[in-house]
């Protein structure tokens, strides 16, 4: 090969690799409410009564934001303001608009899960693409829906007004290991968590609701309400195994001890 070729070759190359570089990622953490009161943990959050009468918690309620390289993506919706007594005071909508997005910039809305306090602002971003567990996705579209499911919240999709790539495994969502969508399930039939991989904090996994509180996370943990126990703890373990062969970051999104591992909104995790 001629050195004028062999040079080509590996401009080549080299650009060829910079095409497939992955894109730079941001992760913000937006607030999509508080506890008005704690949460008793030994009522409902165990059925192996791990918690004692007097331990409580007040939760929570989280949603994010990712960019990845140009385009958007939102993670959980939360409660809209004046919903309940949990809901936060600023929509997802005026949270957007003060990192200067408008709803039709959101390519995609992934959804941990159909309870309402992860669902209920959906309708703030209609022309994103709905990523949610296909287990899910037919909990919510069946006949008789399945308990728990916020039904109302996902109308916009339910009637063809939206697009929905239902997920029955993990799903790269931009095609570069940057963001995947990972099946979690066992509190509802089709959970799903979120790894997103950031170039300076490192990978971060967002929980849903895989686990509700680092108690339930170190000791595998099951609310009695969850829709399958051995699924549970089969997903926690996963992410465990996740967490400490990528040394990420946990991000439980219920938990208020957790919210600092982000920085505080407008400030962004890169």
């Amino acid at each position: 090969m001629t050195r004028g070729l062999s040079i080509l070759a590996a401009a080549s190359i080299a650009a060829s690799a910079q095409a497939q570089a992955p894109a730079d990622v941001s992760l913000w953490r937006l607030d999509c409410g508080t506890g008005a009161k704690p949460n008793m943990l030994g009522e409902r959050f165990t059925d192996t009564f791990a918690y004692g009468p007097d331990k409580q918690l007040t939760f929570t309620y989280s949603c994010y934001v990712i960019k990845h390289g140009e385009e958007y993506m939102v993670w959980d919706t939360g409660f809209p303001p004046g919903a309940n007594p949990n809901a936060p005071k600023v929509s997802l909508t005026d949270q957007l608009r003060q990192l200067k997005l408008s709803p039709d910039q959101i390519k995609y809305v992934g959804i941990s899960h159909f309870h309402a306090d992860h669902t209920s602002q959906l309708d703030a971003v209609p022309n994103a693409t709905l990523l949610i567990g296909q287990k899910e996705w037919e909990a919510i579209t069946a006949p008789k829906p399945m308990a728990g499911v916020n039904v109302a919240g996902f109308k916009h999709w339910i009637s063809g007004g939206g697009k929905v790539e239902p997920q029955a495994a993990d799903k790269d969502v931009f095609g570069d290991g940057t963001v995947i969508v990972l099946r979690t399930p066992g509190h509802t039939p089709g959970h799903q968590s979120l790894l997103v991989r950031l170039k300076e904090e490192g990978p971060v996994i967002l929980t849903g609701d895989a686990v509700h509180f680092p108690e339930h996370y170190q000791s595998d943990g099951v609310p009695g309400f969850n829709y399958d126990r051995a699924e549970t703890i089969a997903s926690i373990e996963r992410i465990k195994q996740i967490e400490k062969n990528l040394k990420a970051t946990v991000v439980i999104q219920h938990d208020p001890r957790d919210v600092t591992k982000l920085p505080a909104f407008p400030a962004a995790a890169k």
